[in-house]
């Protein structure tokens, strides 16, 4: 029986789903099992361990645990349908991210979508059997969801519309799961919901936190989940919840792939996906795994607290401990702020043609461009118009989804007097000679790959250059003379220059 699952599906249909770019992530099966792996060897053979998906969208880690929990159990339960009866009815729960998921997640667990049909592996007296969904609403209040923030504007639909209010988020509706107890929660949660408007800069609104958060809450004794790795380092609105992650010592083990497209075929995820195991009775370091073109890159035990931010490059540690062993200044004491001299709109009255007035650096159509505006117009940070810059895009590279990574996208210097919309940040210098040698040390790989540590995605916001120390720019700087005074052995410099891409002019 246990062999049911992989003679009836061939090829694997979930692995056909899992290869879909869809809003809804389907998990492929072989990494439904990476992180079933996780779990504890005992857990597949004890008949009272419960397991919850609480996002079932095809059903893949039910169907999973089925098959491990069949082969697991059988000296303890060695009549087949007795067994079977008793994994499907009292071990295996699901709650459907929507109707159509629970149909799809039913088929893969019972052989038929509604298990109390005599074609289910085991007969249900319900229609619906252990994967439940309910058809739930928003909460609104001053125009958002109190659960999950969503915008009423956006998600104020009617009952033909999925309104996206996933069950397990909007605990109104959960009295019946929150009254059981739980040993396993495992799944691959809905990531976003959409943008609340339509303006260029607008971003999708992170969910996925929310089911880490309230899986926590109901106490099971191991939760493993699949999210994106953008919470280790960035992501809009996630502060909190990186802080509480980090902070965390029952997470014990922790794998990163920076490119999404080996966990899910096609579809692209923005600085990377990850899974964890946190375990309700332990406590300490956390085994972190970096994993690359299906190696494992690294592998270490660390405290994830020990910065702000989750540093996903295990290499790169013992390089960022020699620098900031110095204790020297950021360079972010000479960086603007994210929109300086205000947003690209305060720029509307601008000519494209010198006239004589403050040269504006922007970008229209993919490519930089020059504009003049009369100095009277700049009304935010005029203290700063008379300097010397070095301009750096703040959209550069996917953040290490190749390398050897470019990490910054081109600066470049721009004289005094200037200004810039809030595409650029710039690193400013009364002196054209020492804005020269910041130019020239920003490009350093040394500097890139200090400043990768942080950069998680495409956005390198101002906290990314964190780490960067500010040096004498009455010199000039060059990698080897960066590898010196910070005393980097000759294994750190080649990976410094494996990991980052020359800057060559004009690139």
């Amino acid at each position: 029986m246990a062999d049911l699952f992989t003679e009836t599906y061939n090829p694997d249909v979930l692995s056909c789903l899992a290869n879909l770019s869809n809003d809804e992530v389907f998990t492929p099966p072989e990494v439904a099992n990476q992180v079933l792996d996780m779990l504890p060897d005992e857990i597949w053979e004890d008949p009272d361990a419960t397991f919850l998906d609480p996002a079932c969208k095809s059903g893949i880690f039910l169907r999973e645990i089925a098959k491990r929990l069949i082969t697991g159990l059988e000296d303890r339960i060695p009549d087949l349908d007795e067994r079977l009866e008793h994994i499907y009815k009292k071990q295996l729960f699901g709650i459907a991210t929507t109707e159509l998921c629970s149909l799809l997640s039913r088929r893969s667990l019972y052989c038929s979508k509604y298990p109390n049909s005599r074609y289910s592996v085991v007969r249900f007296d319900t229609a619906e059997g252990n994967v439940r969904y309910r058809r739930t609403h928003h909460t609104w209040k001053n125009g958002r969801c109190v659960w999950c923030g969503a915008a009423e504007k956006t998600y104020d639909r009617d009952d033909s519309a999925e309104s996206y209010a996933y069950e397990f988020i909007h605990p109104d509706d959960l009295e019946e799961i929150k009254d059981m107890k739980f040993d396993v929660i495992v799944g691959n949660p809905p990531y976003q919901l959409g943008s609340d408007d339509d303006r260029a800069n607008s971003r999708d609104k992170p969910i996925y936190q929310l089911f880490v958060q309230q899986a926590k809450k109901l106490e099971p004794h191991y939760l493993s989940m699949i999210i994106p790795s953008r919470w280790m380092a960035s992501g809009l609105g996630l502060k909190d919840f990186r802080k509480d992650m980090l902070a965390d010592k029952h997470i014990r083990k922790l794998v990163d792939y920076p490119v999404s497209s080996e966990v899910f075929s096609g579809v692209e995820i923005k600085g990377g996906v990850c899974y964890f195991l946190w375990d309700r009775d332990s406590e300490g370091g956390c085994i972190f795994t970096s994993v690359r073109n299906g190696k494992v890159e690294g592998t270490i035990k660390r405290d994830l607290d020990k910065y702000d931010v989750l540093v996903r490059d295990c290499q790169g540690t013992s390089i960022l401990e020699k620098v900031l062993s110095k204790n020297e200044e950021s360079i972010t004491s000479i960086l603007s702020v994210d929109k300086e001299f205000g947003w690209t709109s305060n720029f509307k009255d601008f000519s494209k043609t010198d006239n004589g007035g403050i040269p504006l650096y922007y970008r229209a159509g993919g490519k930089r461009r020059i504009g003049w505006m009369d100095r009277s117009l700049i009304t935010k940070s005029e203290n700063l118009v008379d300097t010397w810059k070095v301009m750096v895009p703040q959209a550069g590279s996917d953040g290490g989804q190749k390398i050897p990574d470019p990490v910054l996208g081109t600066p470049f210097l721009a004289g005094s007097p200037s200004v810039c919309t809030q595409t650029y940040l710039f690193f400013y210098s009364d002196d054209e000679e020492q804005s020269r040698n910041i130019y020239n040390y920003i490009r350093t790989k040394f500097a890139r790959f200090l400043i990768s540590l942080r950069k998680i995605t495409q956005h390198a916001t101002r906290s990314t250059y964190l780490w960067v120390p500010l040096q004498d720019f009455s010199m000039n700087w060059t990698d080897e003379a960066l590898y010196e005074k910070y005393g980097l052995s000759g294994e750190e410099r080649e990976y410094i220059e494996y990991k980052i891409k020359s800057m060559d002019s004009g690139e």
